[in-house]
């Protein structure tokens, strides 16, 4: 018998409505396949999906939000940076000017309490009194071993009128033993000649002789500090007020750079064989030699003395002196750092005022501790 043409095609047409359920319609087919589509397209909403999709959010804002606030937080950085700037450079203009050593000793840096001695400088011309330069010259800080200069001055003027003389034997006292660094170490009821003790002043810096020489002026070492003030106010020296013979801390011991290049310039225009003790680098003592301060002889063309000083309250100082070509200059630096860098602006002060170098920088200071 034979077979019809769609014989073989009904048993597949019947297998293949068993394996898949049918649809009741074509719309309700198409409608379901679409919502699995989406279904299977969508993503899962996960933690992991959603902090991901935050910087996504943050990234797709504008170009031009994103440039304006770039540009804004350009600008703040700018302002921050020029504020800093600022407050820097008035800090360092208010170290400088040191308008009153209370004012330094009471200063800020940074916004914190710092002591910080004042820094100032006179460049004096000697022969005239005409200051060349100066900073500071007239804020009230501390002479330290610049006191001796005046000391000295009135050492120089008793030997002048013969209640002193070189050969003279000076006795040691109780009070002048106990006076501290530098020192030539005296014993009490010891003595030392007039000419050892400038020495010792001139050389040494040493405390315990400024007290002997007082001592045998005044008769006492308040009293001799009276008779220093009294000669300061005689020079000029309005500004400056001794306690003491040595230059050891005394709050009521005062002077100006201006004042220190005022009797600077007495100093230097005593006679040569006085000012000569200035440049001695050495001198003998009961069989030692004893080294000096004034590291700039020999090294500055025509220096040849004048005096150191150091305490914390006025940091590092140096009255220095030069001549050349008949030109004498006196050079007074208050509050310098270190020794060394008190060496290099006093130096500087002289080529300046020489001629031979371009304006100096001025230099910082800090806080340390000896007296010399």
């Amino acid at each position: 018998m034979p077979r019809s043409p769609y014989g073989f095609v009904l048993p597949l047409l019947l297998s293949l409505a068993i394996a898949t359920p049918v649809a009741f319609t074509p719309a309700d087919a198409l409608a379901k396949a679409a919502q699995e589509t989406v279904r299977k397209q969508a993503p899962k909403p996960t933690t992991k999906t959603a902090a991901k999709t935050a910087p996504q959010k943050a990234a797709a804002k504008p170009v031009a939000v994103r440039t304006v606030h770039k540009a804004a937080v350009h600008k703040s950085a700018t302002q921050k940076a020029a504020v800093r700037k600022a407050a820097v450079h008035r800090t360092g203009k208010a170290r400088r000017a040191g308008r009153v050593a209370a004012g330094a000793a009471a200063g800020t840096v940074a916004g914190a309490a710092v002591f910080r001695p004042v820094h100032a400088y006179v460049l004096m011309d000697a022969q005239s009194g005409r200051v060349l330069d100066s900073e500071n010259a007239d804020t009230l800080t501390y002479p330290a071993s610049l006191t001796k200069m005046m000391t000295l001055l009135l050492t120089f003027e008793a030997l002048e009128r013969g209640t002193l003389r070189l050969d003279q034997e000076l006795p040691v006292s109780r009070h002048a033993t106990n006076q501290k660094p530098s020192r030539l170490n005296l014993a009490v009821g010891s003595t030392i000649r007039v000419e050892d003790a400038i020495l010792a002043l001139t050389v040494k810096s040493a405390n315990d002789v400024a007290v002997v020489l007082a001592e045998a002026l005044g008769g006492s070492e308040e009293q001799f500090a009276e008779m220093m003030t009294a000669k300061a106010q005689a020079l000029g020296m309005t500004s400056t007020t001794f306690r003491n013979a040595s230059g050891l801390p005394h709050k009521e011991q005062r002077t100006t750079a201006r004042d220190m290049a005022r009797l600077s310039r007495a100093i230097v225009s005593r006679p040569a064989r006085e000012y000569a003790y200035f440049s001695r680098t050495r001198f003998d003592w009961n069989g030692t030699v004893v080294p000096g301060h004034n590291r700039l002889l020999g090294r500055v063309e025509g220096y040849d003395g004048i005096k150191t000083g150091f305490i914390n309250l006025s940091g590092f100082n140096l009255a220095g002196s030069a001549s050349r070509n008949g030109q004498r200059l006196v050079a007074v630096v208050l509050g310098g750092t270190t020794a060394a860098s008190r060496d290099r602006e006093v130096a500087e002060l002289l080529e300046q005022g020489f001629g031979s170098a371009p304006p100096k920088q001025t230099v910082a200071v800090t806080d340390v501790k000896a007296v010399r």
